[in-house]
């Protein structure tokens, strides 16, 4: 069996852990309701035989022939997949990389383009395999349940089920050539994911696509180094990031980055402007003269709560917001200002 791939890094938590690049996908939630299909399932979990027959025909196993193996689903037609960077990071000069198909079938797979800031890249090849329904993250609940599909230790074609046991994680991973990538507002979740599933997909009840797995925190051994499998802690890509990334990446072969705003905002937690009477969000605490911040019309004291629509509450959803933007689009900044709400309009460079 290919060699899974996993990098490691230390967490912050009171019993230290480590965070590994793996992935899987995750699935839905489904109360006391009946689900988009119709089909009804008891609160709380999802029907993973649907989610599995109907998403399983839309993932693959990525595989490199020098050692490596991680997963990956068809977005786009014209046989386009999304996967992560670090699964095929060693293979970034395009050599040597399949996939095998739901079916069986292995073919050769293109690299189109990689961005390592979001540990995702794309493969195409020469396959007309149905496509993964795309979902929303941003509608995402705490508690929802969720199904990830992935080929865990090589494992092609296995799910499990969990829940979102958190949003809005800021999970930095290692990147390209000692660099750090920063995982922005990260889906936290209990279902299993092991190295193999990195690039696998997050899934609702539905089998739509919610998030890209792609890191989980082990526990260290008596030497401190991060060893086995899920301890029940990982951590996808959203796809609301994920696919303007995949749009850049098949339109341009890259993601640009790096727009800066010139302003520094902080924070403002939901319970602190409770309490103040105000908005949770960011506070600006400073604007650049000059700056696109100042050019769109934000100042000092202003407290941003949304971008395009989107609410934002870190300082890295506010980049991340920006950076998946095009270059000469017209971005919506919503603000609260003296208590009265206001929205600017910032041009990216």
């Amino acid at each position: 069996m290919a060699r899974s791939r996993t990098t490691q890094i230390r967490l912050g938590l009171a019993v230290a852990a480590v965070v590994g690049l793996v992935a899987g996908g995750l699935g839905g939630w489904v109360g006391d309701r009946i689900d988009d299909s119709g089909s009804s399932a008891p609160a709380g979990t999802c029907d993973t035989e649907q989610v599995a027959a109907s998403a399983m025909p839309s993932l693959v196993t990525v595989h490199l022939s020098r050692g490596g193996v991680g997963s990956g689903e068809f977005v786009r037609s014209g046989g386009y997949v999304l996967t992560n960077n670090h699964v095929i990071n060693a293979a970034a000069d395009g050599r040597g990389i399949s996939v095998v198909l739901s079916s069986g079938q292995q073919l050769p797979a293109q690299l189109v383009g990689r961005d390592p800031s979001n540990d995702l890249a794309v493969l195409k090849v020469d396959s007309s395999a149905p496509l993964l329904p795309i979902g929303q993250s941003g509608t995402l609940r705490l508690g929802q349940p969720v199904v990830a599909a992935g080929s865990p230790l090589g494992l092609s074609g296995s799910i499990t089920a969990g829940i979102v046991s958190s949003l809005g994680r800021q999970v930095a991973v290692p990147a390209d050539h000692g660099t750090t990538a920063q995982l922005t507002d990260a889906i936290q979740t209990d279902a299993s994911i092991n190295p193999g599933n990195s690039g696998g997909a997050l899934l609702d009840c539905s089998g739509r696509l919610v998030g890209v797995n792609t890191a989980i925190a082990t526990v260290p051994n008596e030497s401190g180094q991060g060893g086995g499998g899920s301890v029940g802690i990982g951590f996808a890509v959203p796809v609301d990031i994920a696919m303007p990334v995949v749009d850049q990446l098949i339109s341009h072969g890259s993601v640009p980055h790096g727009a800066d705003l010139g302003l520094t905002v902080s924070p403002v937690p939901s319970d602190v402007a409770q309490q103040l009477g105000m908005t949770a969000g960011l506070y600006v605490q400073q604007v650049v003269a000059g700056g696109l911040a100042a050019a769109g019309g934000l100042r000092e004291g202003d407290v941003i709560t949304a971008v395009g629509g989107t609410a934002v509450t870190s300082p890295d959803a506010l980049t991340a917001a920006f950076e998946r933007a095009s270059s000469g689009s017209r971005v919506t900044v919503s603000y609260q200002r003296s208590g009265q709400q206001g929205s600017a309009t910032i041009t990216v460079p």
